[in-house]
Formats: structure tokens, sequence, C-alpha cells
């Protein structure tokens, strides 16, 4: 479902962002990436979303190769992937329910599927009662599950959330990330850029570990990982 073939990411002559980065993550895999502040995460992040491009190798993302994908469809690869931050990007000026429908209200989806979508994501992440509050009155907890009904509103295959606990206490993060674990389930690719290395170790999951922007542990068959 995501591949990285020998990917390399240069932003200038002074910085190498990935070096040679290799892994395959497949259908319905849940997978932690790690490591420290400049070791590359939100890079290879950004190459899976499209607000980057390789320097050198290969990303492939269901089956489409990104390289070379014309401007004009990245817009259509984007519905294909949801995101969830760490700080949720909430609009505080709208309700709850306004805030999941934005992703279906850009896509030009019926008012009738979007009501019942909407519903569906918000009752996933135990919300449904609370769609017509504003993401203000809500714990942020309750705050990040709605940024996952809303990354998750068009049923995408894939899912990155970008330090999604950060803020969460360990209950919280542990509810969070059982959420996660039922998208997985049901065949959602979801990668998870983290420092909580305790959450890591208590769920035992593949964990892809940056270092200095060299895979180091993780990887596949392809070699850009050693270990």
């Amino acid at each position: 479902m995501i591949e990285f073939r020998q990917v390399t990411k240069r932003y200038d002559s002074d910085h190498t962002a990935l070096r040679q980065v290799s892994f395959a993550l497949e259908r319905g895999e849940l997978a932690f990436l790690t490591g420290h502040s400049g070791a590359g995460k939100s890079t290879l992040l950004k190459l899976i979303m499209l607000m980057e491009r390789p320097s050198a190798g290969e990303v492939v993302v269901g089956g489409q190769r990104l390289n070379s994908l014309p401007r004009r469809q990245i817009p259509y690869l984007r519905r294909h992937i949801g995101v969830v931050f760490q700080n949720h990007q909430l609009l505080f000026d709208r309700s709850v329910f306004d805030n999941v429908a934005m992703p279906l209200e850009v896509t030009g989806a019926q008012p009738r599927d979007i009501g019942r979508r909407v519903r569906a994501a918000l009752d996933k992440v135990g919300l449904l009662s609370k769609e017509k509050m504003n993401p203000m009155q809500l714990s942020g907890g309750e705050q990040q599950r709605v940024g996952i009904a809303r990354a998750v509103v068009n049923k995408p295959p894939v899912l990155l959330a970008d330090e999604p606990t950060g803020n969460l206490d360990p209950q919280l993060s542990a509810d969070i990330m059982d959420l996660f674990g039922q998208f997985s389930r049901v065949g959602v690719t979801v990668l998870i850029a983290t420092h909580d290395i305790a959450l890591i170790n208590r769920l035992g999951r593949r964990t892809l570990t940056l270092e200095e922007g060299e895979l180091i542990a993780g990887g596949t068959r392809w070699g850009g990982a050693r270990g």
C-alpha cells in the first residue's frame, strides 16, 4: 500500500533529510515511525502526501507512482489519505459536525451522503451525541477524536498520524491507539509518527526507526535499512 524504494530527499547541498529509505507497508498494516527530532519523520510523511517529491528513489502509494504524478492529480490522491495532527487543526467557528464534513464538502458530496457519512464517522469515535457542539467545548481527547473522524470520513485506504497522542494522558492515548487499531483491522494502512517509546513498546507493532535520515530498523528487502 505504501512503498519507499531507495528514497533520498535533499533540500539543499547542506541538508539531506532522508537517505536511501526503503520499506513497504501492506494493506491493513499498522506501524509506527519514530526517531529523534530532525530525523526525517515529517519529511517522510510529506512525501506520502505529495507535499514534497523525492530527490532520488521512488514513492508508491496504492499502486500509484508518485514521482511523476501530474500536479492536477495531487488533490485526488490526497482524498485517499487521511491525516491526523497533534494539534487537531479544528475550526472553532464551526460545529463538530461541520469540521468533520469539510473533506466531503470539498469533494462535492451530496448533502444526504454528507450527513450519513459524518454521523457514521462520529459514531465510530464515540462523539455522535456531540455533533452540534463547538470543538472548544470538548476535552483535548475529544478534539483529537474529531480530528480522527474528519481524517476517516472519506474512508481513505491510508491514514497518517503525526504525534497524535502528544498532548494526551496515557489512558486517552490508549483510547486513540485503539481507534487506530480498529481502522487497521478493516483494511486501512496506518502509519503513526511518534516520540512515545513507551507507547510503541506497549503495543508491540512494527516500528520504522529513522536516525539522521537513514532507516535503521523496520525496513524491507530493498536494503535501505540495517536491521
